[in-house]
């Protein structure tokens, strides 16, 4: 078979969207698909999904690192307890601004997606080391705004390098396996912070494992047969994207009310159970708790990854949601149970809080053009983290520790409804008569 039709090909075994009414098609499988698939897997080297993992989880650990040595900065440099909130939302800020800058100027698409990984991790890997030499609440703030600025070449960025290796069958069980990467990795610093050293050492750790990623995905992992760069720069079509295209739309809606609960989620959650520790009296770590809780979402996201083989994308993130703003209304009343009813309620809420989030990204790169989809995955982070930006400010309200995370319930509430016609085919017939008119 020839490079051209094994592109033509390609083309109509990702496309999920229908061209005149722009309604998204049963996400499933074809037979063609499953060959293609096959031959694929035959083709595609070991070690690329290995490697593409291991650098997510190498350079997503830097995204909480000023989070896990903060009380240790606060004591030394006499910074104000607000600076919790300050320091990560300047490295939710920078994110956004990485990711808007990278989605308008088709950076992803235009650029070989693995060099820019590369150069993202190593520059993310310096500005984390000089947070030691840099002994103010403001360089702080710099700092960790260039740390969430590179992040944008690591996350969206490394998505785009597996959708370019992996067909849409087998695509969300490698997102799923790439953001629980992602939710081990950022969990990394809690663990680290355990060990009897200095918090400089820590710093100087995370920095070290970005450094590896981002050699080993821009030195050891080509473009992948999937891989179409987009032949012109087009800065509308963001626009358009969200503007015509109403399978995408509602993908990145869902995910958009998914992210109001996930990071204020993680952000706040060692604040939450170290006051519910101290109410109860209890020897618990609140770091440790923390830890656990986070990284246990990289097993949902596996899980999730596996299950949407069978069952698709779009259902996996539905019921995924909805498990996570169940628990969520729910917490309330956690907060006055037994420790290890809590903890275990804390378990499933973060194996299912961040499960959705690779089905979410799946959706998106399945229902949009293919050369665009570099740009596609990076604008729906972009907005996707400016609405974290919101929800962690909020949590930073003045109320009690016990009904803190009810704020978090509107997001899952508004994804659900966004995701509707993804998973009920009566709502999905309801959208096409609304779009055909």
């Amino acid at each position: 078979m020839s490079e051209a039709q094994t592109e033509h090909q390609h083309e109509d075994e990702t496309t999920c969207v229908d061209a005149d009414d722009q309604v998204a098609q049963p996400l499933r499988v074809s037979k063609e698909a499953d060959t293609s698939t096959t031959a694929i897997t035959k083709e595609r080297p070991f070690y690329i999904l290995p490697a593409i993992v291991g650098s997510q989880f190498a350079g997503t650990a830097l995204w909480f690192a000023g989070n896990a040595v903060l009380p240790e900065l606060v004591e030394q440099w006499d910074l104000p307890e607000s600076s919790l909130s300050f320091m990560t939302s300047s490295v939710q800020f920078g994110f956004i601004v990485g990711t808007l800058v990278f989605a308008l100027f088709n950076v992803a698409d235009w650029f070989p997606p693995t060099r820019v990984f590369g150069v993202c991790a190593l520059f993310g890997a310096f500005v984390n080391a000089m947070i030691p030499f840099w002994e103010s609440l403001a360089g702080l703030i710099v700092l960790r705004f260039c740390t969430g600025a590179a992040l944008a070449g690591i996350y969206p960025v490394g998505m785009k390098v597996a959708a370019d290796w992996f067909p849409q069958g087998a695509l969300g069980l490698a997102l799923g396996w790439l953001v629980g990467a992602l939710a081990v990795g950022s969990a990394v610093p809690f663990l680290l912070s355990q060990i009897p050293q200095s918090w400089q050492s820590l710093l100087w750790e995370t920095s070290a494992l970005a450094a590896t990623g981002g050699i080993v995905v821009g030195c050891f992992v080509p473009n992948g047969p999937y891989r179409k760069a987009s032949s012109k720069l087009d800065p509308y079509v963001v626009w358009s994207l969200f503007r015509t295209n109403q399978p995408f739309r509602s993908a990145a809606f869902g995910y958009f009310g998914h992210m109001w609960e996930l990071y204020a989620f993680s952000t706040w959650c060692p604040i939450v159970w170290k006051a519910y520790l101290e109410d109860r009296d209890v020897g618990w770590d609140a770091s440790v708790v923390t830890f656990c809780v986070v990284a246990i979402g990289g097993v949902g996201c596996v899980i999730g990854g596996y299950i949407s083989e069978r069952q698709g994308s779009a259902r996996v993130a539905f019921m995924s949601l909805a498990m996570s703003g169940a628990v969520c209304l729910l917490s309330p009343l956690l907060y006055i149970s037994p420790p290890v009813v809590n903890l275990i309620s804390y378990l499933i809420w973060g194996l299912v809080v961040v499960a959705d989030s690779p089905q979410f990204s799946s959706l998106v790169a399945q229902t949009c053009p293919p050369e665009y989809k570099g740009t596609a995955l990076t604008i729906v982070n972009c907005i996707g983290f400016a609405v974290t930006i919101g929800s962690i400010q909020l949590l930073g309200a003045p109320i009690s520790e016990q009904y803190l995370f009810l704020l978090l319930a509107p997001g899952p509430g508004f994804g659900l409804w966004s995701m509707r016609s993804h998973v009920f085919p009566l709502d999905r017939l309801k959208d096409a008569g609304n779009a055909s008119t």
